[in-house]
C-alpha cells in the first residue's frame, strides 16, 4: 500500500463517519435523488418532471385562497432556487400549464395562474405521484406517517438553526 493510500486511510478513520453510508446526509441524497428517478418515470407519461409536477402543484396549492402567486412567494416556500424555478414556470408556460402576466402593484412581478390545462395535468398526477410515495415510503411516509413526522422535525431544526434561533452544540 502506497502512503497516500495509507494517508487517506487514516484520514477516513480519524476524521469521518466511516464509510458513506454511515453519513445521513450522503444516505439521504442517495434516497432523495432514488425517489426523483421513480417519480420521473412515473410521470413521463403525462409529459412532467417531478420539479415541473412540484412546482405546478405549488402553485395551485398557493392560489386555492385567490391571492397571486409570484415567484417570491413559490421560492419561499418550496426552498427552489429562484432561477430553476423561473426555467420551470418558463418550461410549464410553453406547455400551457400556467400563464405569468405582469403584477398589477408590481411591474418588476409577474403573477403565475394555472391554467385550466395544468390543473387537468395536475388532478392526473397526483395520484401518480402519491401511488410511488406510498410504494417507496409505505404509510411512514404518509400523513400523520411516523417518517413524514421526523422529516418536518428536521426541516424545522434546520430552518431554525439556519435563521440563528438554536444555538450551535456538540453532542
Amino acid at each position: 500500500m502506497t502512503n497516500r493510500h495509507t494517508e487517506i486511510r487514516k484520514t477516513f478513520e480519524s476524521v469521518s463517519l466511516g464509510a458513506p453510508d454511515r453519513a445521513i446526509g450522503f444516505v439521504l441524497w442517495k434516497v432523495f435523488h432514488q425517489y426523483q428517478r421513480e417519480i420521473d418515470r412515473a410521470l413521463l407519461p403525462l409529459d412532467l418532471t417531478h420539479l415541473q409536477f412540484t412546482t405546478l402543484t405549488l402553485t395551485a396549492w398557493l392560489a386555492q385562497d385567490g391571492e397571486a402567486v409570484t415567484l417570491t412567494a413559490l421560492v419561499r416556500h418550496s426552498q427552489i432556487h429562484k432561477v430553476q424555478l423561473s426555467q420551470m414556470l418558463k418550461a410549464l408556460e410553453q406547455k400551457g400549464m400556467v400563464s405569468r402576466s405582469t403584477n398589477e402593484t408590481d411591474v418588476r412581478s409577474k403573477d403565475i395562474t394555472v391554467t385550466r390545462t395544468g390543473l387537468q395535468s395536475m388532478r392526473r398526477a397526483l395520484p401518480v405521484v402519491i401511488d410511488v410515495q406510498r410504494r417507496l415510503f409505505g404509510e411512514a411516509g404518509m400523513p400523520g406517517g411516523n417518517l413524514l413526522k421526523t422529516f418536518h422535525s428536521v426541516l424545522r431544526r434546520m430552518e431554525q438553526q439556519s435563521s440563528g434561533c438554536v444555538a450551535h452544540s456538540t453532542p
